[in-house]
C-alpha cells in the first residue's frame, strides 16, 4: 500500500478559495494561540488526539503525558494535531453506573469528528468503556482512526503476594465478611492493588477491551499490554502518531478493517484471554456500528470450544506485567493462528495482515501463556443460557472453580446440571440489606438472583451480579453460590455468574416474576435456565405487572432510557445504528 496525495477534509475549513470569507472566519480564532495560516493552509493532515484522561479518569489518566509523545510523533510524520477532550468514564466511581456514559461519550465524539477539520484520529483508550465507546464512534464516523492503550498498571504486591486490581476487592469482601481481616486491613489490600499510574492490572474489562482492540487490528502490534509507567509505553504513543498520520495519507479507514472476520477474532481471543464478560456487549456494540452482524449464537458456534490460554487473574495466577513480558496479544494470537483459530487474512492498521503482524510472536514463557493444545483449561468461552427466565444470557466459564463445579456441576447423572433454590434481591441497595438476614434460610443449595439491573431498570446495567454469600456461609468455607441477574458483573472477578440476561425484567424479562423460594434449574448441556413454575402461576404473576423502576434522576438518564436496546444487542443506541460513515459527508457552513 503507497502513501498517495489526496485533498483532506480539514481543507474545506482552512483551504477552500470557493468560501474565502468561511476560511476566514474559521482561521482566524486558532490564531489566538500561536498556530500559523501557513500550518493551517499546508495540506498536512490534521490529527485529533481524543483526550481520554483527566483527574477523574485516574486510569486514563497517562494519556495526559502519552499525548505529548503522540503529538511529536504527528509532527514529525508531517501532521497537525489537535488535542480535545472526551466525556469522561470511570468505572469505580460513577453512579449509578459508568455503563450510562458509554453511549453518551460515543455520541460526544461522533459530534466532534463530525463537526471539526479532523481528518484522522488517535484514540485514547484504558478503563472498560473508554475502549468500545470510542471503536463505536470511528465507525460511525469511518475516517482513519488507530487505538493508543494506555496500559496497565505495574503489578500490585503485599505481604509478599501478587495483588491484583478489582479481583483483590472481591477476595478481601470475602475476607472481611469471614472475620479474617479488619477494616483497615481491607483498604490496605485495596491500595496494594493500585501501585501506579495505568488501568487495571487483571485481565478485567480494561485489560480485555484494550486486548480486543489489538485483535481487531485497531492498534499497532504489541500496543495493548504494555504497563502505563514502562518507557516502551512512550514509544508505542509515538510510533503511534507516526502512524495515524500516514493512515491519514492513505485514507485507511475503519470499515476497512472491523469486518465480521476481525469481530469474530476478537471473540475467540476474548475466550483465549479469559476476557471480562463486559466484552459481550461491548463487541456486539462495536460491531452493529460498523455495520457487522453478529448472531447471539456466534458465541457459542466460535468462542465456547476455545481453550483458556492466558495464566492471569482473575482466571489465572499472573498479572499485567508478566502479562507484557510473555509477549501480551501478540503471544495469545500466536497460537491460535499456528492452530488455523483466526482469520488472519485481513487487513489492520499497521498496513498488513493480522498474519503479518503475528510472524515470529511466539511467547518465551510459557507459565503464562500455554500452548494451545496443553491449556489452563478446556471450552473457556462464554456459555449461552436461555429459558423462561431470559431469551440471553451469558456464563463466564474460565472462572469455574474446582470446588464450584465438584459442588454445582457434577452430581453422578446430573453432570453440569443443577437446581438452586432462588433468593431474589430488587436491586443492589435491597442485597446489602437482606443478604445476612437469617429469615432467608439462605444455604448451599440456594441461587441470588438480582433484577432491576439492567440498562433500562438500574438506568445503565450495573456491576451486581457477582454477589457474595451471607457471611455465616463464608465462615463456613463456602465462598461462592450460583447468581443470577440482568445486570453485569465486574470483569476482575472470579464469579460464574449467569448475568447480561435479556431482556431485563425493567421490560418485562422473565426475571420480573420470580419469587423467593422458587426453584431455578440450570442445565449446561441443553443451555438452559429455567424457573420450575407452571404455565398458570406465570400468566398470574405477569398479571401483577413488573417491579417498579427507580425514576430518572437526570436528564441524561431519561435520554439514555428512552434510546438504549438489550444487553443481547449491546445496549446500542438504536436510533444511531442507521448513521454509518457520517465523516464522509461535510456538515453544511455555520454562517
Amino acid at each position: 500500500m503507497s502513501t498517495q496525495s489526496r485533498r483532506y477534509r480539514s481543507q474545506d475549513w482552512f483551504d477552500n478559495p470557493d468560501h474565502i470569507d468561511m476560511t476566514a472566519l474559521y482561521l482566524e480564532r486558532f490564531m489566538n494561540y500561536g498556530i500559523t495560516p501557513e500550518e493551517l493552509r499546508s495540506g498536512r493532515p490534521i490529527i485529533g488526539i481524543a483526550q481520554s484522561g483527566s483527574d477523574i479518569s485516574p486510569c486514563n489518566r497517562i494519556h495526559l503525558e502519552l499525548a505529548k509523545r503522540v503529538r511529536d510523533g504527528i509532527r514529525d510524520a508531517g501532521g497537525i494535531a489537535m488535542e480535545f477532550p472526551l466525556h469522561p468514564i470511570f468505572e469505580n466511581c460513577r453512579r449509578p453506573t459508568a455503563a450510562i456514559d458509554r453511549n453518551l461519550a460515543y455520541m460526544g465524539l461522533v459530534e466532534i469528528l463530525h463537526g471539526y477539520p479532523i481528518d484522522a484520529v488517535v484514540l485514547t483508550t484504558g478503563c472498560d468503556k473508554t475502549t468500545p465507546s470510542q471503536l463505536m464512534a470511528a465507525a460511525t464516523v469511518d475516517i482513519p482512526a488507530i487505538v493508543l492503550s494506555g496500559g496497565p498498571m505495574l503489578d500490585g504486591w503485599l505481604d509478599g503476594e501478587l495483588v491484583g486490581s478489582g479481583s483483590a476487592i472481591w477476595k478481601g469482601r470475602k475476607q472481611l465478611a469471614a472475620g479474617k481481616i479488619d477494616n483497615e486491613k481491607f483498604l490496605e489490600i485495596a491500595a496494594a492493588s493500585a501501585p501506579s499510574a495505568g488501568h487495571c492490572n487483571t485481565m478485567g474489562t480494561a485489560s480485555t477491551m484494550n486486548a480486543i482492540a489489538e485483535a481487531l487490528g485497531m492498534s499497532l502490534t504489541g500496543c495493548s499490554a504494555i504497563p502505563a509507567p514502562y518507557r516502551e509505553r512512550g514509544q508505542m504513543a509515538y510510533e503511534t502518531g507516526k502512524r495515524i498520520v500516514e493512515m491519514a495519507k492513505l485514507d485507511l479507514r475503519p470499515s476497512q478493517i472491523l469486518n465480521r472476520d476481525a469481530f469474530l477474532d476478537a471473540i475467540v481471543v476474548n475466550a483465549a484471554i479469559g476476557g471480562s464478560t463486559n466484552a459481550q456487549q461491548h463487541i456486539v456494540a462495536m460491531a452493529r456500528h460498523a455495520g457487522v452482524e453478529l448472531k447471539s449464537s456466534d458465541w457459542m458456534e466460535f468462542g465456547h470450544k476455545v481453550p483458556l490460554l492466558l495464566n492471569m487473574q482473575p482466571s489465572g495466577k499472573f498479572l499485567g506485567e508478566r502479562f507484557h513480558r510473555a509477549g501480551g496479544v501478540p503471544a495469545v494470537m500466536w497460537e491460535l493462528e499456528q492452530q488455523g483459530k483466526l482469520r488472519s487474512k485481513r487487513l489492520t492498521v499497521t498496513g498488513k495482515t493480522m498474519a503479518e503482524n503475528l510472524v515470529n510472536r511466539e511467547t518465551n514463557d510459557r507459565e503464562v501463556i500455554y500452548p494451545f493444545n496443553a491449556p489452563l483449561k478446556e471450552d473457556a468461552g462464554f456459555f449461552v443460557l436461555k429459558g423462561n427466565l431470559f431469551d440471553f444470557a451469558i456464563m463466564k466459564t474460565s472462572v469455574i472453580s474446582p470446588e464450584f463445579r465438584q459442588r454445582y456441576l457434577s452430581a453422578p447423572g446430573k453432570e453440569n446440571i443443577f437446581e438452586s433454590r432462588a433468593i431474589v434481591f430488587d436491586g443492589s441497595g435491597d442485597y446489602h440489606d437482606r443478604i445476612n438476614d437469617p429469615a432467608l434460610n439462605i444455604d448451599e443449595n440456594c441461587m441470588l438472583v438480582i433484577r432491576g439491573a439492567g440498562p433500562i431498570g438500574w438506568p445503565g446495567s450495573a456491576e451486581v451480579v457477582n454477589m457474595q454469600p451471607p457471611d455465616a456461609l463464608i465462615k463456613r468455607g463456602i465462598n461462592w453460590l450460583p447468581t443470577l441477574g440482568d445486570g453485569r458483573q465486574s470483569g476482575t472477578s472470579d464469579s460464574p455468574s449467569i448475568l447480561n440476561a435479556s431482556p431485563e425484567s425493567a421490560v418485562g424479562g422473565g426475571l420480573a416474576y420470580i419469587r423467593t423460594g422458587d426453584t431455578v434449574r440450570v442445565d449446561l448441556n441443553e443451555g438452559s435456565c429455567n424457573m420450575l413454575i407452571s404455565d398458570e402461576e406465570l400468566a398470574r404473576r405477569k398479571a401483577e405487572g413488573i417491579p417498579p423502576v427507580p425514576a430518572s434522576q437526570t436528564p441524561w438518564q431519561q435520554l439514555y432510557r428512552s434510546t438504549v436496546g438489550q444487553m443481547e444487542t449491546g445496549a446500542c443506541m438504536e436510533l444511531a445504528l442507521e448513521y454509518r460513515g457520517v465523516g464522509q459527508t461535510l456538515a453544511r457552513h455555520n454562517h
